[in-house]
């Protein structure tokens, strides 16, 4: 393994600490905390699933405390508008002329809370934001803030009155991660930290502090690019894709977006734990994460209760990996 020292070293330091920082308030998600890291590190965003009380937002809110970036909530609702998450154009009281208003998407860290309640035009405003990294008002153009992530939950149980993201707009998320209710010695954890005062409206409180800084996530964004992939990992990935637009359970096999985002995964997940080269491990560590939300099951498949995640587990099995 090919460490890294001098600058990047130093941030990779100070970055990887963020996961000690965030498990000061939140127990047992480190899957999802490195998922949000990555996320980071490649200016991609993240659809996290997961039952309501399995700690999605005092996630975000610790990992914003522990990197020392602005965050905002927004929880979606039915008669949410686009121009309640891009902003708008108010008229200024004493100019008496019209300006823009910025709205919550202007942030950091975004988390949108329970995505899919909210209608697909509204969906969309959010999308072409964490796309262009941009807002359009009245034919003017705002920049957002750097780091931009969003981070969007939606409720894998209760659908009645939910709008689903369609095939494409899920396309647009680097990263599903699923946070699972927590075993039993951590949920015990979580139990002896509320009797003891914990208040998870006050992660200060907590002992959760900024070992980080949106400039080492800008610093970390550049230092990935220079993560090299080999030819031969190249072709693992490309094989992968293709593996599961072959598979007779899907309808929908990974796009080419797909093929580039579990690069870029693979190549921040690698820096992250001190390499300069992607590894065929480093692929497998993220494919599912990269990839299971892309996949679209036929519909015989579905009636026969087929899991989307064996069937990629089943065409990653079927690849040979590169030596």
């Amino acid at each position: 393994m090919q460490k890294r020292s001098g600058p990047d070293g130093e941030v990779r330091e100070r970055l990887t600490a963020v996961r000690h920082e965030v498990a000061k308030a939140v127990v047992g998600q480190d899957a999802a905390v490195s998922g949000l890291l990555v996320a980071m590190l490649c200016g991609g965003h993240v659809l996290m699933e997961g039952v309501p009380g399995t700690a999605k937002t005092l996630l975000v809110r610790s990992l914003a405390a522990s990197l020392s970036v602005e965050t905002r909530r927004v929880q979606f609702t039915p008669d949410l508008m686009p121009g309640d998450i891009t902003g708008s154009m108010v008229i200024d009281s004493h100019a008496g002329e019209l300006s823009f208003r910025e709205g919550p998407v202007f942030t950091n860290l975004l988390l949108a809370d329970e995505v899919n309640r909210t209608p697909p035009k509204t969906q969309s405003a959010l999308l072409e934001a964490m796309e262009e990294g941009q807002v359009s008002v009245d034919g003017t153009t705002h920049r957002l803030p750097s780091p931009f992530v969003v981070a969007a939950t939606q409720n894998p149980v209760e659908h009645e009155g939910t709008y689903p993201l369609p095939e494409a707009q899920l396309d647009r998320f680097l990263l599903k991660v699923v946070l699972p209710i927590p075993v039993r010695d951590a949920e015990i954890e979580v139990l002896t930290r509320h009797a003891a005062g914990f208040d998870p409206r006050d992660v200060r409180a907590a002992g959760v502090s900024a070992v980080a800084s949106g400039a080492d996530v800008e610093a970390g964004q550049r230092a990935v690019r220079s993560v090299q992939v080999s030819p031969e990992v190249a072709a693992y990935i490309v094989d992968i894709a293709r593996a599961t637009r072959e598979s007779p359970s899907l309808s929908l096999g990974v796009s080419p977006r797909g093929s580039t985002a579990l690069l870029r995964a693979a190549r921040a997940w690698a820096w992250l734990s001190g390499r300069d080269f992607v590894t065929p491990d480093d692929v497998k560590s993220l494919a599912h994460a990269t990839l299971v939300h892309r996949l679209g099951l036929r519909p015989e498949a579905e009636l026969e209760g087929v899991d989307v995640a064996q069937v990629l587990a089943s065409a990653l099995g079927s690849v040979p990996v590169p030596r």
